[in-house]
């Protein structure tokens, strides 16, 4: 039997809460969170007590910890979970800046214990089954990624004030997709952006809109659109442009059905939200950990991901900062 802790009960932490009971020989013992009211509704439903962080890591018979708390906590959890000895899942980003980031993969490295970060998109079935035939050679060599990450509306501006910006908070979902996608590094990268939707977002110092060009060591590119508000819903697409064809994933929607009549034809919008959309990832994603945890072998979404993603994040917000394109060491 496997013994959880979770720190964070809020929208993520009830999602991995929720998937991780569900898991064979898993128990979550342990919810910590600074909102001592969520912490034990969250804690009521799955049988769960709720204890201070110190007492969950103190605890031998916590075997792993679930951190999906506010990005601001990861970094030190991930330490002091290391230094516990406690295998660790933890949301996205590791931190947001990026030698603290380096500090804490440096620290897993050296305990060698298992730490997988939430890159939830790697394990959507659209997505993972145009890789498996990407890697199989149906469209020949890759040569060119085109992603469109569009959210349907942007968080309030008291959360963006702390985000660390788009690229950081939003778009890093979007870097690892590249990375994982083409199996490739960035040598160069370039960003622009505008607020298009809200004054308020340029006020707090960030952009609602953004693309960014990416160039890969062996000579690949990538393009990535997005912005804070798609009107008919949550539009997560991509392509791949290979030497003989291209493969396309597209938008998951409520329901597949057609109407046509005389006047249109008409079909459901996507999914709402990434709650939505990516259900099905984010319990395939808890699944993997935990049974890497009991059969052994490597987590798909290493810290080292973790770590490539913010620093793309950080070089393109270096790049829209000082209009240029930003080139990183090979």
């Amino acid at each position: 039997m496997i013994n959880v802790a979770v720190f964070g009960a809020g929208r993520i932490g009830k999602i991995h809460a929720a998937n991780l009971v569900l898991q064979p020989g898993v128990k979550l013992k342990y919810i910590s969170d600074v909102n001592v009211q969520a912490a034990r509704e969250l804690a009521g439903k799955n049988g769960a007590q709720v204890v201070d962080i110190d007492i969950a890591l103190a605890d031998p018979a916590v075997g792993a910890v679930l951190i999906a708390s506010s990005t601001d906590t990861h970094a030190d959890l991930i330490l002091r979970a290391v230094a516990a000895g406690k295998a660790i899942f933890c949301e996205k980003p590791v931190d947001l800046a990026l030698a603290r980031a380096k500090e804490c993969a440096l620290a897993v490295g050296a305990a060698n214990v298992t730490c997988m970060m939430g890159f939830q998109r790697r394990f959507d079935p659209t997505f993972e089954a145009l890789k498996m035939r990407l890697v199989a050679g149906e469209i020949g060599e890759p040569e060119m990624l085109i992603v469109t990450s569009r959210d349907p509306g942007a968080p309030p501006v008291s959360y963006l004030k702390s985000s660390g910006g788009i690229f950081k908070d939003m778009l890093i979902h979007d870097f690892d997709i590249f990375r994982w996608i083409l199996d490739d590094e960035a040598v160069s990268i370039s960003a622009t952006g505008s607020c298009l939707s809200d004054p308020a977002i340029a006020e707090s110092g960030d952009i609602d809109s953004a693309v960014v060009t990416i160039r890969t060591r062996r000579g690949r590119l990538c393009q990535i659109n997005t912005s804070r508000r798609a009107a008919y819903g949550y539009d997560q697409r991509f392509e791949v442009l290979g030497s003989k064809g291209m493969l396309q994933a597209g938008n998951h929607k409520p329901t597949e059905v057609v109407a046509s009549t005389a006047q249109n034809v008409s079909q459901d919008k996507p999914e709402h939200f990434f709650l939505e959309r990516y259900r099905a990832a984010y319990a395939r994603e808890i699944a993997h950990f935990f049974d890497v945890l009991v059969n052994g072998g490597a987590v798909r979404t290493t810290i080292d991901d973790g770590v490539a993603a913010l620093a793309l994040a950080e070089a393109a917000t270096l790049s829209w900062r000082e209009n240029r394109t930003i080139e990183l060491s090979q």
